[in-house]
């Protein structure tokens, strides 16, 4: 199950990936983009859901925490990647992603929309463990 899961939560990246763009081009194009934002916001919520049960019930992310402790986890790159700063910079992102999306729908604060989803966008990118990051590299897409 625990490799279904992680296929799945991948997929939803790129759903979240593709959206966000979507988005912030037809907010900059001044277009009505609260189709992409919801789309938006409902596939980060999933794909944050996913990734939460991974990472409290999964081999990796608080496991660690809890078999080595927090200061060994902190000393290891790889392990403080899985443990904090992934799913926090991710935490952060989605968080971002739900303002913007509130902001548009209620007021239509476009360019406040725009800004969040743009510093989420590029907090995805540096939490993502791309094929080229080398220790924590996984593969763009896991078993492919």
């Amino acid at each position: 199950m625990e490799t279904g899961l992680l296929h799945l939560h991948n997929l939803l990246r790129w759903v979240v990936l593709i959206a966000i763009v979507v988005a912030i081009v037809q907010l900059l194009l001044k277009k009505d983009a609260l189709k992409a934002s919801k789309v938006l916001l409902i596939s980060a919520h999933s794909t944050l859901v996913l990734g939460l049960y991974q990472y409290f019930f999964g081999p990796v992310g608080f496991f660690f925490i809890k078999t080595m402790g927090m200061a060994e986890v902190m000393k290891d790159k790889l392990l403080r990647f899985w443990a904090v700063e992934h799913i926090f910079t991710m935490l952060i992102a989605i968080i971002l992603i739900t303002i913007g999306h509130i902001k548009y729908k209620k007021g239509g604060a476009p360019k406040t929309t725009l800004i969040l989803y743009i510093i989420a966008l590029l907090l995805i990118f540096a939490a993502i463990p791309w094929p080229f990051r080398g220790e924590i590299a996984r593969p763009l897409y896991p078993g492919g």
